[in-house]
């Protein structure tokens, strides 16, 4: 236990100095924060009810899908997992501490929106906040685990930074953060509910706490996991 929280406290200390995660954790998504937020209820003034929830789904996608798959492909890829093994460390330590360092980190950026839009865009705050940060929880994890199996399974950093946008950037258009998702397409309000974003949009919502909107985060966390177990045995065994 000592072992894993001296892992935990020094990969956060690593995610801390690390200048992709400050750009895709904190500068990216709360510059876009600042400038959007203000141009949303400009434009949409009855955005302001759902301002914070459209700039968290941002803001998370953005950490999940582009800020911790490159960290797990300079760990996992390079010569660091050696050093795990000879040294009888878990190879799953280094995938456990960055997903909960990822997982700070974006809460800490959250909560920043959380703070700063009613102050700065007169945005409504959620109704219940328990249950709000509840959803904000289950959201970020969901969509950590989808950035952890990017990160193990797509070996290459170029390919890696092209499959990451191809999950981000549906991740922001479908999901309904930027217009109601009945204005899409058929098939692409469909493709939309592949990605955890549509559904952890409307898990925050006010009343939108419900299993309906739940159950596929459970299913890709659990999913997630699974493919990552078997990446990691098979790294293992090599």
């Amino acid at each position: 236990m000592n072992g894993f929280l001296y892992g935990a406290a020094l990969q956060w200390k690593l995610d801390i100095r690390s200048k992709s995660l400050l750009v895709t954790c904190y500068i990216v998504p709360l510059i876009f924060f600042l400038l959007m937020g203000g141009i949303f209820t400009s434009v949409m003034p009855e955005m302001g009810s759902t301002l914070i929830q459209s700039m968290i789904v941002i803001s998370v996608s953005m950490g999940a899908f582009v800020g911790l798959p490159p960290s797990l492909i300079e760990t996992y890829a390079s010569d660091i997992k050696k050093v795990y093994k000879a040294n009888g460390v878990p190879v799953c330590l280094g995938l456990v501490t960055m997903f909960l360092s990822a997982f700070v980190h974006l809460m800490i950026t959250c909560v920043v929106i959380v703070l700063l839009a009613p102050v700065l865009f007169e945005a409504a705050l959620p109704a219940q906040l328990p249950l709000f940060f509840l959803a904000l929880a289950i959201y970020i994890t969901s969509s950590l685990s989808i950035g952890s199996v990017l990160g193990l399974t797509v070996k290459n950093q170029a390919k890696l930074t092209m499959t990451a946008q191809l999950v981000f950037l549906p991740s922001i258009m479908l999901s309904g953060i930027m217009f109601p998702i009945e204005f899409l397409p058929g098939f692409l309000e469909t493709t939309g509910l592949i990605f955890p974003a549509s559904w952890g949009y409307r898990l925050m919502l006010d009343n939108g706490f419900y299993f309906e909107n739940l159950w596929y985060l459970i299913f890709i966390f659990f999913a997630a996991v699974i493919v990552c177990g078997i990446v990691l045995k098979k790294q293992k065994a090599k």
